[in-house]
């Protein structure tokens, strides 16, 4: 039976450092603020005198994993990219990203499903795999937030949040008997709830997409969340993912090595792990240090925990688990080859 196998990884963020303190120079704010809130230090935006786009960050990224994996770009029979932020209206992220790869043929599909950009990424990828339309695929989620955030007092519940990165898993089909691999996943959608997390401008349900007479720092131009609707939907709808997973791959909490979730708040993962009774050491946190990096959040989260000895072992199983704008949410279990 065909599995799906992740074979390498890979990350980058752009290297401006911005810390909570630094945030302090520009709106009213604080580190404590931040911290409380959010659990977040520090983030990465790129900078004035570097612009990057998306597919930019995920290009150094998909780099990283390919020779990690052992391949070149022509090996690869599909490349998936997951992003909110795309470099340009279009054409995608994904056909951007082909070309700075050196491809010229290869097929590319753009995912936007946001924070749970990764799993339905998986969950494509397998599918792919799995009917034989594919045997080697790159997933890479990127971000490139930094650039349309509300920099000033009024943004900042949202600007705190979010940094830039990108990161990339290798995929690959291997003929095998053994439980290992993408073992099962569960996505889901509730377009009701879209306007808790939204950006509204530009938009093509308009007769003007900019519509004319608004400033340029018209909120509507930016991102805005409804901080409390999210947290409450989190708490409740990712342990319950997670359990409809964990029937789904016919195994039990108490077998899965790690959790990794979306790193959107730590104040969710930890009300998450409190509520499945789990032990802070079976849940990966890095939002401290990169802020949530949405579609590039929980492939960077698992790159850092198989380097740092978390996870990546043969036999040793993962969770992923992620909600997001839409809103969508979903989990994953993959064990690992």
């Amino acid at each position: 039976m065909i599995k799906s196998i992740i074979r390498g990884t890979g990350k980058f963020v752009p290297p401006n450092l911005v810390t909570n303190q630094d945030l302090e120079k520009f709106m009213d704010t604080s580190d404590e603020w931040i911290q409380k809130r959010t659990g977040i230090k520090q983030r990465y935006w790129i900078s004035e005198d570097s612009p990057m786009g998306a597919s930019d960050l995920g290009f150094e990224a998909a780099k990283q994993a390919l020779d990690a994996a052992g391949w070149t770009a022509e090996d690869l029979d599909f490349i998936i990219f997951a992003t909110l932020s795309p470099d340009i209206m279009f054409p995608g992220g994904g056909c951007l990203l082909a070309a700075k790869l050196g491809l010229n043929s290869t097929p590319t599909l753009d995912i936007r499903q946001q924070c749970t950009g990764f799993l339905y990424g998986f969950a494509t990828a397998d599918a792919y795999i799995k009917s034989g339309l594919a045997k080697k695929v790159l997933l890479v989620g990127g971000e490139v937030h930094s650039s349309g955030l509300d920099k000033s007092t009024r943004g900042r519940d949202v600007t705190v949040i979010f940094g830039d990165g990108a990161a990339a898993t290798c995929i690959e089909g291997v003929d095998n008997e053994e439980r290992v691999g993408l073992l099962a996943s569960v996505l889901h959608t509730d377009g009701n709830y879209a306007a808790s997390l939204m950006t509204e401008l530009p938009a093509s349900n308009l007769f003007n997409r900019n519509p004319p007479g608004l400033p340029l720092d018209d909120p509507r131009y930016f991102p805005v969340m409804d901080g409390p609707s999210i947290f409450k939907k989190a708490v409740r709808l990712l342990p319950k993912v997670t359990h409809e997973v964990l029937e789904k791959a016919g195994i039990k909490l108490d077998q899965i090595d790690l959790v990794v979730p979306h790193q959107a708040n730590k104040r969710i993962n930890q009300a998450f792990g409190q509520f499945l009774k789990l032990e802070d050491d079976k849940i990966f946190h890095n939002i401290e240090k990169y802020g949530n990096t949405t579609a590039a959040s929980i492939p960077l989260a698992l790159h850092e925990a198989i380097e740092q000895g978390r996870t990546g072992k043969s036999g040793e199983t993962v969770l992923f688990v992620a909600l997001g704008a839409g809103l969508t949410w979903g989990a994953a279990i993959y064990r690992f080859f």
